[in-house]
């Protein structure tokens, strides 16, 4: 049985995932705004499936906002082998993923608006068949994460 991966994000990440939270509330709270509009066009729609929906997005996103996404920051892990990449993270479907070294064809960091202001940056993995990303690094270890993993996968390769 392999062992779990034991790096984790950067604590700041949580931080970064709540403001996205917010954001997104903002457009889901269209869709009541939509509602309503609509009820003047059909008024055979009723009121309480506004509060509904209205309720159901609150419930959730507050949900999203104080219980999934903490979770989620505390069971992202990674590790890096000499011969691959192992990802850990889900909260009720746990994802582990495998990326060899040999297929790895390219490696990036990426930095947002958000991730920029609290010094953060994420890590992506880019095969021939999917991109695999680890978010919220500090950007010094994010750094020496993505040339470590370039390194790896420069001396895995066959070909050269």
């Amino acid at each position: 049985m392999r062992p779990t991966p034991d790096h984790p994000l950067a604590a700041k990440t949580l931080n970064v995932w709540r403001i996205g939270s917010l954001i997104e509330t903002l457009f889901f709270m269209l869709l009541p705004l939509a509602y309503w509009a609509l009820m003047f066009v059909l008024p055979e729609l009723p009121e309480w499936g506004l509060y509904n929906l209205i309720g159901a997005i609150v419930l959730y996103r507050v949900l999203d906002f104080v219980l999934i996404q903490k979770l989620q920051w505390q069971r992202w892990r990674y590790k890096v082998y000499e011969n691959e990449v192992e990802l850990m993270h889900g909260v009720f479907v746990v994802r582990r993923v495998i990326i060899p070294m040999v297929r790895v064809q390219h490696v990036d960091t990426r930095q947002g608006p958000i991730l920029r202001y609290y010094g953060l940056a994420s890590v992506t993995i880019s095969t021939a068949a999917t991109t695999h990303e680890i978010p919220g690094l500090e950007i010094e270890n994010a750094d020496r994460l993505r040339d470590q993993i370039a390194q790896l996968a420069r001396e895995a390769d066959p070909d050269e």
